[in-house]
């Protein structure tokens, strides 16, 4: 038995047919993530960041994924002393709002590590990610009906 919700029915249904196929939640998690990627850029993908709580059932536990992005690697505090001042920089402090509004702020984005890691740590070891890429990647190859809320997104610029 199973069950997969997401916004889009197409994304959905790729997880229902990976599950039918001896995935897990973790695995048909992965593949609607990267479905909904392409149907619906404007709300996921992988240009961001990705979070899952995991629950394993034979264990009874839930474990933690973070995906977030993180700083590039060659971004340091001098750089960011040296960009994002106080206005009185006479005590080396870092200017939150001047930061926040800086190049410096943009991460790299996670989703991709995170779904790795997800499939590395949960999977179950009968897909590579390359397998449970793939629908999403068949569904941008070939085309989709475009959900009216997304044509309305996508429209509006």
């Amino acid at each position: 038995h199973g069950c997969v919700a997401s916004s889009q029915p197409l994304a959905s249904s790729i997880g229902l047919d990976l599950l039918r196929q001896g995935a897990n939640a973790a695995e048909a998690a992965i593949a609607v993530a990267a479905a909904l990627g392409v149907t619906e850029p404007c709300s996921c993908g992988l240009g961001g960041d990705m979070f899952c709580l995991y629950y394993d059932a034979s264990k009874r536990e839930v474990f933690a994924v973070n995906g977030s992005g993180k700083s590039p690697a060659g971004l340091s505090l001098e750089i960011l002393q040296r960009d994002c001042p106080k206005d009185d920089d006479s005590t080396n402090e870092i200017d939150s709002d001047k930061f926040m509004f800086s190049p410096h702020a943009v991460t790299v984005p996670g989703a991709a590590k995170g779904f790795e890691d997800l499939l590395h740590k949960h999977g179950s070891g009968k897909f590579t990610l390359s397998d449970l890429l793939e629908p999403a990647a068949k569904l941008a190859e070939e085309g989709f009906p475009v959900s009216p809320i997304t044509a309305y997104h996508w429209g509006s610029g």
